[in-house]
């Protein structure tokens, strides 16, 4: 069986976004009014642009699919940018008669001057077309169809903000998840949302951006995922570059992370409970401290991801910077942009996991259709246990 992967194609004002996946078993349902879901709540959370006004994300499944089922063939995606009406001429594909009304004024903190440079523009809309965040509703896309897969054995995938600012919540435990998707900034915990809401608010009247921490949690994820045996096959390190590489996203922490350097081993560590104490799931722990992930592996509790995710930047009160041409001190260049992206980064946190979770349960279980993945799951699942 091909390994899961996927290729996004596509600019923040072009056309669209292009997405193919490969390496889906035979016979997954899905459906677009499927993938409608996470691709709403991308768009949501307080403190996004007007630019989500405009779009209304719909991925539509172009190949791979046939009465409802995957045909274990390559699955294509195509999400239209309602955007490209007002940038046709901007953004053509044609060669563009006359003068181009070219982009030189760096962002600090942004791809523009280490883009420019690495690829000889002297234009630096060539480089934050495609560095923009627009990149991430076709990774939703794809992080959706693999949460059809994860739900076919049981896995659920949510996500959370920890802080906006210097606003934080305090987690005590798995959130509820409605109280959740209820909130304007995806925050559990009534108070401190709109607290978060207010930060957002003195930002926006600043010209400023705000930052912070989103949360994932992957509960139902079977024991033995990824390997300690090689490097590159270690799941945490997989899901670290996952979330990672989700834009502005400059920090990753698994379980406890940083908190953990501070504590002693004896509560560092997750005891391991007794089997009359399994409450129907094996192998359970007292704590998860370690996030669901020891050596490389899921350990059967939950998977738990934070993503620590700086200001945008682009400011509407632009920082001090200079010409990409001549080198002189201007203002940095601003375009409509977020005011805060933290919600929203939660969501395609959500994607990136769901994206690792799916690739690592095909390695482990294989299967060229759903029906021979979950038999080797099913078969699976009978060898855990004591060994006595």
């Amino acid at each position: 069986m091909t390994a899961l992967r996927f290729l996004t194609a596509g600019e923040s004002h072009g056309k669209g976004l292009t997405v193919t996946v490969e390496g889906l078993p035979a016979g997954l349902p899905l459906s677009e009014e499927y993938l409608e879901r996470d691709l709403r709540r991308r768009q949501g959370g307080y403190g996004r642009s007007k630019r989500q006004q405009i779009e209304q994300d719909h991925a539509e499944i172009t190949a791979g699919v046939r009465h409802g089922l995957t045909l274990g063939s390559p699955l294509a995606l195509f999400i239209r940018n309602r955007d490209w009406e007002n940038w046709g001429e901007v953004m053509q594909v044609e060669p563009l008669e006359g003068d181009v009304k070219r982009v030189t004024r760096l962002r600090p903190g942004h791809a523009d001057l280490a883009g420019a440079m690495k690829y000889g523009f002297d234009d630096v809309r060539n480089v934050l077309e495609r560095a923009s965040a627009r990149e991430t509703a076709a990774r939703v896309a794809v992080g959706g169809v693999c949460r059809r897969l994860l739900e076919e054995f049981g896995v659920a995938v949510h996500s959370h903000t920890i802080s906006i600012g210097d606003v934080c919540a305090s987690v005590d435990g798995e959130p509820d998840w409605s109280a959740v998707e209820e909130s304007p900034v995806r925050c559990a915990d009534v108070k401190v949302s709109q607290r978060m809401v207010k930060a957002i608010d003195t930002a926006r009247e600043a010209g400023d951006t705000l930052g912070g921490v989103f949360e994932i949690w992957a509960s139902g994820v079977p024991i033995g995922l990824g390997s300690h045996v090689m490097w590159d096959r270690k799941l945490d390190g997989l899901l670290a570059q996952a979330v990672m590489s989700i834009h502005a996203v400059k920090g990753v922490e698994i379980g406890g992370g940083f908190a953990l350097t501070s504590a002693s081993g004896s509560q560092a560590h997750d005891i391991i409970l007794p089997q009359e104490k399994w409450d129907g799931r094996p192998w359970r722990r007292v704590t998860n401290r370690a996030g669901g992930l020891e050596g490389g592996m899921t350990n059967g509790e939950p998977v738990i991801v934070r993503g620590a995710l700086k200001p945008i930047s682009t400011l509407s009160k632009p920082l001090p910077s200079v010409d990409l041409l001549t080198g002189e001190e201007i203002q940095a260049h601003y375009e409509r942009s977020d005011v805060c992206t933290v919600p929203a980064a939660g969501v395609i946190g959500e994607a990136m996991v769901i994206i690792v979770l799916a690739g690592a349960m095909l390695e482990k279980f294989g299967g060229d259709r759903l029906e021979e993945t979950r038999r080797n799951y099913d078969a699976y699942q009978k060898t855990i246990g004591p060994r006595g």
